[in-house]
């Protein structure tokens, strides 16, 4: 399967001034593999973008690997506190 969390981190990390509070969860459901992606407070604009723009580029990218199977892949971005979510 594609390296999706190596993918996210090599998008996002140049985006930030924090890139080690990065914290990326894999999760696989019955119809998805989520990834949740959380950074550092003062980052999230930075992540998300003018209307939402920046996040949808990234979104853009990673569903654009294809997977095997029928699952689809989701991106989350959360905006808690990375240091929370671990």
């Amino acid at each position: 399967m594609t390296d999706f969390k190596g993918l996210i981190l090599a998008i996002v990390s140049p985006l930030v001034e924090h890139p080690e509070d990065l914290v990326i969860t894999p999760v696989e459901t019955e119809r998805f593999y989520e990834y949740r992606l959380a950074v550092n407070p003062d980052d999230i604009g930075r992540v998300i973008g003018k209307q939402g723009r920046v996040a949808q580029a990234i979104r853009t990218i990673v569903y654009s690997v294809r997977v095997q199977g029928n699952k689809r892949v989701r991106l989350i971005i959360d905006d808690r506190p990375a240091k929370t979510l671990e």
